[in-house]
């Protein structure tokens, strides 16, 4: 009754969350101010102002109208369009003016359809929000049933070396989908670098659907799929970091963990899986929490129809505009 009360006494605080890692899905998406951004006649991402001012110096790259940003049709197969979108983004790298550009990664994403196994080309995960490109990653829940305190979560603190969200909260083990790595090939990298889970225990590792969100901030926009996974612990393990890039570890309690993620100390874009673990375990259910069906639906955005897919350019900008955002100027 205890733990049902506090959550109740959380359910504004929990939509509020909910709309936080939505905040460009629900105010900013038709707003009119992005430019839609096409690859080989698709639409992949969005463009804001502030981007814009850094690519228009670059006309042999992008092909700017009144309407939308087109990449170089000219540029006719994937390793062309990376290798001129690699040099474009080096350029203004070295400038060292476009925070996102800050937190290069030396790790690149593929751009890809949403319904479709082909990619348009790749480029550095750190330059995927400044054109609003949608990104793929994993996120695994490691948990266990304390025989006294019911419900635990192990969370981690990132290593306050990292390129972005220093020193946050987040979860058990996460990463993005890298260029040459599945989705489960990802999941078993990541927790034995970050959490030293291997062997049998790896085994136990369950799918549990997607979440799906698109937040912004000052480093652009992030349209997010996550991959995720729940994996049930021994009492007794213990997790401990392999690759640098966790501070520590810490076990919490269901209400401990909705506690964190509600405090300015965890990372914004992982809270969704959180939230959509502990309302598949059941603790947020719709006895106690009001909102939710509106916070069940804004862990699962439709990211796959959120742009003009799967209308081209040419039909999109003839009358057949399906929610894109717009500059309307």
């Amino acid at each position: 009754m205890k733990e049902m009360n506090s959550i109740q006494n959380n359910i504004s605080d929990l939509l509020k969350l909910a709309r936080k890692f939505n905040c460009f899905y629900l105010s900013g998406i038709c707003q009119g101010t992005c430019k839609p951004f096409f690859v080989a006649g698709n639409q992949v991402g969005l463009i804001r102002p502030d981007v814009m001012k850094h690519i228009q110096r670059f006309p042999e790259v992008f092909n700017i109208t009144g309407t939308y940003v087109e990449l170089n049709p000219a540029f006719r197969d994937y390793k062309e369009r990376t290798s001129k979108v690699a040099d474009m983004l080096m350029k203004l790298r070295k400038e060292d003016e476009i925070i996102a550009l800050k937190g290069w990664r030396d790790e690149c994403f593929e751009v890809s359809l949403p319904f479709s196994s082909e990619s348009l080309l790749e480029m550095d995960r750190s330059a995927f929000c400044l054109f609003g490109i949608r990104n793929y990653g994993v996120s695994v829940t490691g948990y266990l049933y304390h025989p006294t305190k019911g419900l635990c979560i192990w969370l981690q603190q990132r290593s306050f070396t990292k390129q972005t969200w220093p020193g946050s909260w987040d979860c058990f083990v996460s990463g993005g989908l890298a260029v040459g790595y599945g989705i489960l090939e990802t999941c078993i990298k990541e927790a034995a670098e970050e959490a030293s889970v291997e062997g049998d225990l790896i085994n136990k590792l369950l799918p549990a659907g997607c979440v799906s969100f698109y937040f912004e901030s000052e480093r652009g926009l992030f349209p997010n799929t996550e991959y995720v996974y729940d994996l049930e612990l021994p009492l007794d393990f213990v997790p401990k970091n392999a690759d640098g890039e966790v501070e520590t570890f810490e076990l919490l309690t269901a209400e401990e963990c909705i506690q964190r993620a509600l405090s300015p100390h965890f990372k914004t874009t992982s809270a969704p899986v959180l939230l959509d673990f502990l309302i598949r375990k059941g603790y947020i259910n719709p006895e106690n929490e009001s909102n939710y069906r509106n916070l069940v639906e804004l862990l699962h955005v439709p990211l796959q129809s959120i742009y003009s897919w799967p209308f081209t350019i040419s039909n999109t900008f003839n009358g057949d505009n399906h929610g894109s955002c717009v500059d309307s100027n």
